[in-house]
């Protein structure tokens, strides 16, 4: 009887046809992207709602150069043409800490192309974000117990757009940086870009210990030069992606006490976005994954997620409260005119933009992949093996493109998800390490260019 390693290796096309059916998924890529700027534009013109000047994406159109310019030219160059080498030939640790100063380097001359207040201090710090209401949280008790009393919109004390739209944790997280002395609109910038960079190593140290050691090593490139980054800093996103992969990073290594450690990430990761539920198709999958000790695992993590709700439940907090409310709290504002009919299809092109130009061919191949796993495990009665056998490159992209569908369908994501998506976005990039090894320069630089452009075209809204 056939193993499910050698049942998910065999080939499912001749190479240069699979390379033609990348270059298929590319122009459909750009055929895409192109229609919604293009129906975006026309929506715009006849005031149709979309609340998004440079639809598909929550910018404006500006054209602008700056500071962070030559230096994002220059650490684009260097990744393109040493990072795919270092990524095969360097030691383990000195490749995860290269990978995140790359990515902290990669990310702030990203920013600082709109400038340092423009682009990083001052992100933060407008009316509609976090930072606007951490002076008025004097008591973090009584703020967490009275916290579902203020969602809804049009009432004197209403929370401002970030903070209604997201539980408490969010909040939180600027406030507890603001009480050790760490408050303002720089630091809570830098803190994202530092913090969001870590998805440079936390998706590597996840995908080693699923045991893909090649595709760790391969995929650091393109964490790094993700386009995402234009987003990273500095959003609150940055900081919620970090925490999601690092709980999932955790949840992979063996031992049930760094387990349950991930559930506790993962756990709070609940608490910083209601759309991080999706989130459990990965936790899934990276259970399903790790070589032993899956119920133990499993158990332990459950532990850690229940702890963390039970503590936010009985500070006052009731998750499940505050989801009914910030629905009704979505619908009070640009959400009920914003055209489901245009955001379900052009927020799409939107995550194409966050995640660039690799991830269509990439997903293509992921679920060739999965089709070829599934048939071969079927005709062999080894279903489950087969596709266990397919490994984290497929799996776990797969799994992300599940929770983006979810939540594109929902009506929950109209717009915005350029930086929305980003937590599931760094795990769709796994399966970048699935095209052919002698195009990842190639397909790295149209990662960068696709970056750049957004970045010196756009004046980005975090």
């Amino acid at each position: 009887m056939a193993s499910a390693s050698a049942i998910v290796t065999a080939p499912e096309r001749p190479p240069a046809r699979r390379r033609r059916a990348d270059l298929v998924v590319l122009a459909v890529e750009a055929a895409l992207v192109a229609a919604a700027a293009g129906v975006g534009y026309a929506l715009n013109a006849r005031g149709a709602g979309l609340y998004a000047d440079a639809a598909p994406l929550y910018a404006t159109w500006s054209p602008h150069v700056g500071w962070g310019t030559p230096a994002a030219l220059l650490v684009a160059v260097a990744v393109v043409w040493w990072g795919v080498r270092l990524a095969r030939t360097a030691r383990w640790g000195v490749l995860l800490a290269a990978g995140w100063l790359a990515s902290v380097a990669w990310t702030l001359s990203l920013a600082l192309v709109d400038g340092w207040s423009a682009g990083l201090a001052g992100r933060l710090t407008v009316q509609a974000e976090y930072l606007h209401e951490v002076p008025g949280i004097t008591d973090i008790p009584a703020a967490l117990a009275g916290f579902t009393d203020r969602i809804l919109d049009f009432q004197p004390d209403s929370w401002s757009t970030h903070t209604a739209g997201h539980p408490p944790g969010a909040l939180l997280l600027f406030v507890w940086l603001d009480r050790v002395g760490l408050g303002g609109g720089a630091v809570a910038g830098l803190a994202c870009v530092l913090v969001g960079a870590t998805v440079a190593v936390s998706v590597p140290v996840a995908l080693r210990a699923l045991g893909a050691p090649d595709a760790a090593r391969a995929v650091v490139p393109f964490l790094v030069l993700l386009p995402g980054a234009v987003w990273v800093g500095a959003s609150g996103d940055a900081i919620f992606a970090a925490v999601v992969a690092a709980g999932l990073a955790l949840l992979a290594v063996r031992g049930p006490g760094v387990a349950a450690a991930g559930g506790v990430l993962l756990g709070f990761a609940l608490y910083l976005s209601y759309g991080f539920v999706l989130v459990g198709a990965l936790a899934l999958v990276v259970l399903a994954l790790r070589p032993a000790s899956r119920l133990r695992a499993l158990i332990a993590a459950g532990a850690g997620v229940g702890a963390v709700v039970l503590a936010f439940t009985l500070a006052g907090f009731p998750w499940w409260e505050g989801y009914r409310l910030v629905v009704e709290r979505y619908y009070q504002g640009w959400a009920a005119e914003r055209p489901y009919g245009y955001w379900v299809w052009a927020n799409l092109a939107a995550l194409l933009l966050c995640a660039g130009p690799a991830l269509g061919p990439a997903l293509r191949r992921a679920v060739a992949a999965a089709v070829a796993a599934t048939r071969a495990g079927w005709r062999r009665a080894e279903l489950t093996s087969a596709v266990r056998g397919a490994g984290p490159t497929v799996l776990l992209p797969l799994a992300a493109a599940l929770a983006v569908a979810g939540a594109d369908l929902s009506g929950l994501s109209k717009a915005e998800v350029e930086r929305i998506w980003l937590p599931f976005a760094v795990w769709l990039l796994v399966a970048a390490v699935r095209l052919p090894a002698e195009t990842h320069r190639w397909w790295l630089v149209g990662q960068a260019v696709t970056a750049l452009a957004v970045n010196h075209l756009l004046w980005t809204v975090s």
